[in-house]
C-alpha cells in the first residue's frame, strides 16, 4: 500500500510562505500541528493509496464556508444556507441502483463514504465557527485523538441555525435548523495484516417552507425584492429530512499484496412533509396543487427509505498495478403510510477496477460494475502531467419517488426504463510560474432522462439529449501576491431531450484579490473581490410538497452578476473571514436577482468566520 503525504484534493491549495515549523524544536520537545494531526478517506485505502493529508491552514477559499459556496457556486438554492439545491450541472450518478429521489439536501449531509478519518499523535480539536448576515449561522466541531499509535477515534458536531431572508416574523424566526453529528473511528493489528474503519453519523434537518414570493399579478402589494418584508405564500408548512448511517470497512492482508476486504452499510433516510392546509396555506396548494389524494384539511407526506448493503471482494497489487474484484449485494424499500406495499428493491453486483501508477502524475484508472439484470457503469482515467480525461458510460435506475409516489398532492405509479448516459471529459494542463491556463471540455450524452416535467409530474424524455460544455480555468499572479482567477463555462444542448435540461448559456466566476504574508510573516492576509454570473434561463421551480426541482417555462431568472468583497487572514494557525456580500445591489438595472422562481438571492450583508485548530 502507498504511504503518502498531501494536501486535501476537495480544497484548491495555495503553497503558504515561510517554513513550517520542525516536529522537534531547540529542546528536543515535539511540537504538535498540521504535519502531527493528519486525515485519510476510505476511497484511497480501497485503493490502496492511503494517502494521509495535513489539516488546513491556508487562506485559499477560507471564505467558502457554506456548503454551496464550497462548491464554487455550482449549485441552484433558495437563496439561503440549508435550503433546498441542486446541481446547476448535469451529473453523473454514483449510485446506479435505486435511491430514495430525495436529495436537496445532501449538499449539506456528511455522509458516510466522504468521512475523514485521522492518524494523530495528540488530541486534536478544530473549531470552526460562522456568523452570516441576517442570523445564517453554521457551527462545526471535530475532535479525534490516538487511543495508541495503532488505534485513533473521533466525532464531529455541526448545526445551522438560518433565519428566513424573506419576512421573517422575529429574530428567531429560521428557514433552516439542522443538528448532525458522527462518530468514527481506525484501527490497525499490530502485525500490520487487519485494518478498520467504521463510522456512524445522523442528521436531523428541519426546514420552514415558504414557496417563494406571491406574484405581483396575483397579490398587487406584493414586492418582488422587499427581502424581510416580502409577502410569501407559505407559513405553516414543515419539511424534516432525518437520515442515519452505520458504515464498516475493513480488510485482512493474507499475503503480502493480496487483501480481502468487506464493506457493510445500513441507511435510513425519512422524509416528512407537514401542510396546515385550514391556514392561509392551503391557498398556495389551492393554485398549484390542487387535488388531495389522502387528507383534505392538512398535508402528512412521510416517506421511509431504508437499505442494507454488503460488499465483499479482494484487491492487490503487482508492481505499479493494482486490481479489485468484488460482489455486492443491497437491498430496502420505500414506505409510506399510503402505500398498500413498499416499493422494495433486490440488487445483485459484480464489479472489479484496474489501476496503473507508474508515479502520482502518471497513472490510468479502470473500474466497472454489472447491476443484475440491466444496469451498469464503466469509467476510465488517464492522467499525465499535462492532460486530464476520462470516460463514463452508464445505463442507472430512476429513483424510488419517481417510480411510485402516494403523497397527498401526487399520485402516480410508473415503470420507466433505465437512463443512459455516455460522458467524457478532458482538461489540458499548462501551468507556468505566473500562468495557469486549463481549458477543458465535457461532454454529454443522456437518453431515457427521468424528471419531474411542468406539470409537476414524473416524466421520462423520448429523446436524447446532447451537452457540449466547454470551459476555462486559469490564473495570473504578479510576483505571487496579485492573482486574478476565473472559471468560465458555456454549455450548447441540443436533442430531442434538450429542453429538459435548465442549464444556463454561461456560467462565470472571477476573482482579483492580494495574498501576502505581512508584519514579519506573523500576519498572512488575503483581500479581494469576487463576481460570478449566470445568463437568463428558465430555472427550475421548487415544489416544496414534492421535495423536488421540477420545470417551468413562466419564469425567467434574469442574468445578474453578483459582486462580493472579501478578507481572509490567519494569525498562527487561526483563521479569520470577512466576507460583503452583494456590495453591487441598487447599481443596476435591477434591484437584486434571483436564484430561483420566486426566490431572491442575498442582499448585502456582512459574515464573518473564524477556525480555530487545536493540536494537544
Amino acid at each position: 500500500m502507498q504511504m503518502q503525504q498531501g494536501q486535501d484534493p476537495e480544497q484548491q491549495m495555495q503553497q503558504e510562505s515561510g517554513e513550517r515549523k520542525k516536529l522537534i524544536d531547540d529542546s528536543t520537545k515535539m511540537v504538535f500541528g498540521p504535519r502531527t494531526s493528519l486525515y485519510f478517506f476510505e476511497k484511497d485505502i480501497r485503493k490502496n493509496r492511503e494517502i494521509k493529508y495535513e489539516i488546513d491552514t491556508v487562506l485559499n477559499n477560507f471564505h467558502y464556508y457554506e456548503p454551496v459556496a464550497q462548491s464554487g457556486w455550482m449549485y441552484q438554492d433558495l437563496g439561503n444556507i440549508g435550503s433546498a439545491a441542486k446541481p446547476i450541472f448535469y451529473q453523473a450518478p454514483k449510485m446506479i441502483g435505486t435511491t430514495s429521489g430525495f436529495h436537496v439536501y445532501d449538499l449539506y449531509h456528511n455522509a458516510a463514504d466522504s468521512m475523514k478519518y485521522y492518524d494523530t499523535k495528540s488530541p486534536f480539536t478544530q473549531m470552526n465557527a460562522f456568523w452570516g448576515g441576517g442570523n445564517r449561522n453554521m457551527l462545526d466541531l471535530a475532535f479525534a485523538r490516538n487511543i495508541n499509535p495503532r488505534w485513533n477515534v473521533g466525532f464531529n458536531l455541526s448545526t445551522i441555525r438560518s433565519r428566513k431572508t424573506l419576512n421573517p416574523s422575529a429574530r428567531d424566526d429560521n428557514l433552516t435548523e439542522q443538528t448532525s453529528y458522527s462518530l468514527h473511528t481506525n484501527y490497525r493489528s499490530e502485525n500490520g495484516k487487519y485494518f478498520l474503519l467504521g463510522n456512524f453519523s445522523r442528521m436531523k434537518h428541519q426546514v420552514r417552507e415558504q414557496g417563494g414570493i406571491i406574484p405581483p399579478e396575483i397579490d398587487e402589494n406584493s414586492i418582488l425584492f422587499a427581502y424581510e418584508d416580502a409577502k410569501v405564500w407559505l407559513r405553516n408548512s414543515r419539511a424534516i429530512d432525518l437520515r442515519q448511517e452505520v458504515h464498516l470497512y475493513h480488510e485482512y492482508e493474507l499475503v503480502k499484496g493480496w487483501q480481502v476486504y468487506h464493506v457493510f452499510d445500513r441507511k435510513i433516510q425519512q422524509m416528512d412533509f407537514n401542510a396546515n392546509l385550514r391556514t392561509g396555506d392551503s391557498t398556495f396548494f389551492n393554485l398549484y396543487n390542487p387535488v388531495r389524494f389522502n387528507t383534505l384539511d392538512s398535508t402528512a407526506n412521510e416517506f421511509r427509505f431504508s437499505e442494507w448493503r454488503n460488499e465483499a471482494g479482494f484487491k492487490g497489487d503487482i508492481g505499479p498495478l493494482f486490481y479489485n474484484a468484488f460482489i455486492r449485494y443491497r437491498t430496502g424499500s420505500m414506505n409510506s403510510p399510503f402505500m398498500v406495499n413498499p416499493n422494495g428493491f433486490d440488487e445483485l453486483y459484480l464489479g472489479g477496477a484496474l489501476r496503473g501508477e507508474i508515479n502520482p502524475q502518471w497513472r490510468f484508472e479502470a473500474e466497472g460494475e454489472y447491476l443484475l439484470p440491466g444496469a451498469f457503469r464503466l469509467h476510465g482515467l488517464f492522467i499525465s502531467p499535462w492532460l486530464e480525461a476520462s470516460y463514463t458510460k452508464a445505463l442507472y435506475k430512476p429513483t424510488s419517488i419517481q417510480q411510485l409516489n402516494r403523497g397527498n398532492h401526487h399520485r402516480w405509479s410508473n415503470r420507466f426504463g433505465n437512463i443512459g448516459l455516455d460522458q467524457v471529459k478532458g482538461v489540458i494542463k499548462a501551468d507556468f510560474a505566473g500562468f495557469r491556463f486549463r481549458p477543458n471540455l465535457t461532454i454529454n450524452r443522456v437518453n431515457n432522462y427521468v424528471f419531474f416535467d411542468e406539470n409537476q409530474q414524473a416524466a421520462q424524455a423520448n429523446g436524447e439529449a446532447f451537452m457540449l460544455i466547454p470551459g476555462l480555468n486559469y490564473s495570473f499572479n504578479i510576483r505571487n501576491k496579485f492573482f486574478w482567477e476565473s472559471d468560465i463555462y458555456y454549455t450548447l444542448i441540443s436533442g430531442g431531450g434538450a429542453d429538459n435540461f435548465r442549464i444556463p448559456e454561461f456560467v462565470v466566476n472571477s476573482r482579483i484579490f492580494y495574498d501576502s504574508p505581512m508584519f514579519d510573516e506573523n500576519l498572512f492576509i488575503q483581500i479581494g473581490v469576487e463576481g460570478r454570473f449566470r445568463s437568463d434561463n428558465f430555472a427550475e421551480a421548487y415544489n416544496p410538497a414534492l421535495q423536488n426541482f421540477h420545470l417551468q417555462n413562466e419564469f425567467m431568472v434574469f442574468a445578474y452578476p453578483v459582486v462580493d468583497f472579501f478578507l481572509n487572514a490567519r494569525i498562527n494557525r487561526t483563521r479569520i473571514l470577512l466576507r460583503f456580500n452583494h456590495i453591487n445591489i441598487n447599481t443596476l438595472n435591477e434591484p437584486g436577482y434571483f436564484v430561483t422562481p420566486y426566490f431572491t438571492g442575498l442582499k448585502r450583508v456582512l459574515d464573518l468566520g473564524i477556525s480555530w485548530p487545536l493540536f494537544d
